[in-house]
C-alpha cells in the first residue's frame, strides 16, 4: 500500500530537545507510523514513554527533529503559525483526559464554541449543530445543562462532541477513558468506534489502559521512544497478566 492511502504517515521521525548542559534528550527515536483512513490504532506504553509528545507530531502541535511526515500523501513542511493552525482545525479533533469544558456555559454553549471561528452557514448555524452532535453523542436531554451539573461520563461526551463538532477527519484521544470509571468508559469507547465505522473517522487512541487499546484494529507499544506493532495475542496475554496480579 502507498502512500496515498494513508492518512498519517510516519517516516523515521525522531524527537529531541537540547538539554541546558548541551546534550541531547531523545524523546522519539526512528519512529515508523501509516495509518489508514477509516482506522483505529491504539498506542500504549508507560508515563514518559513519548506518547504525547508522539500525539502532538501527528496533530500538528509539535514537528519532529528528523524524519518525514506526510498527511494524506503530502509532506508537512515548515510553515506559518496561521497555516499550520488552518490545517489542523480542517484535519483533526482531539480529547483528552481532561475535559476543559468552559464553565458558566451550557452544554450546547460549549460544543459550539470551536464554530464561532467558523464562515457562513456553519456560524450561524452553530447552535443547531452543537445540538445535532449533542443527540448524536447521546446528551439530547441535556442541551441546556452547566459542566457541574453534568456526571464525568457526560462531561466527557460534551467534550467529545465538541471536539466533532467541525467534523475532523481524524481523531486524536489521549488518554479518553483516564478519568472514567469502567463502564463509563466503555460508553465513550463505544461513541469513538461508530465514528469509525459509520463516518469513516480515523481514530489514534493513547492509552495505558489494555483493555481500551484492545478495542483497536491494530496495536502498538511506545517504549523509551521506541515504537513497535504487537499482537493482539501478545497485548490479550499482558491485558490477562495485569488483570491477575
Amino acid at each position: 500500500m502507498d502512500a496515498g492511502d494513508h492518512v498519517v504517515s510516519l517516516s523515521g521521525v525522531s524527537r529531541s530537545v537540547r538539554l541546558p548542559d548541551g546534550t541531547d534528550l531523545h524523546i522519539l527515536t526512528g519512529v515508523d507510523l501509516h495509518v489508514e483512513r477509516g482506522e483505529h490504532i491504539a498506542v500504549v506504553g508507560r508515563s514518559g514513554s513519548g506518547k504525547s509528545t508522539l500525539l502532538n507530531i501527528v496533530g500538528l502541535l509539535d514537528a519532529p527533529t528528523t524524519g518525514q511526515y506526510l498527511l494524506d500523501g503530502e509532506p508537512v513542511r515548515a510553515r506559518s503559525d496561521r497555516r499550520t493552525a488552518k490545517l489542523r482545525g480542517q484535519t483533526f479533533g482531539f480529547v483528552f483526559q481532561q475535559f476543559n469544558l468552559l464553565p458558566g456555559r451550557t452544554a450546547t454553549e460549549n460544543v459550539a464554541n470551536p464554530l464561532l471561528y467558523a464562515s457562513g452557514r456553519e456560524f450561524l448555524r452553530r447552535k443547531r449543530i452543537a445540538r445535532d452532535m449533542l443527540e448524536r453523542v447521546g446528551l439530547g436531554h441535556r442541551l441546556d445543562t452547566m459542566p457541574e451539573k453534568l456526571s464525568g461520563g457526560e462531561q466527557q461526551r460534551v467534550a467529545l462532541a465538541r471536539s466533532l463538532v467541525r467534523r475532523p477527519r481524524v481523531l486524536l484521544a489521549d488518554e479518553p477513558t483516564g478519568a472514567l470509571d469502567v463502564d463509563t468508559g466503555s460508553a465513550v469507547m463505544d461513541v469513538l468506534e461508530d465514528l469509525v465505522r459509520n463516518d469513516g473517522t480515523t481514530l489514534v487512541t493513547i492509552t495505558h489502559d489494555l483493555s481500551v487499546a484492545a478495542r483497536a484494529d491494530r496495536q502498538f507499544r511506545l517504549d523509551h521512544g521506541v515504537l513497535t506493532e504487537i499482537t493482539a495475542d501478545a497485548l490479550a496475554t499482558a491485558t490477562a497478566h495485569r488483570e491477575t496480579m
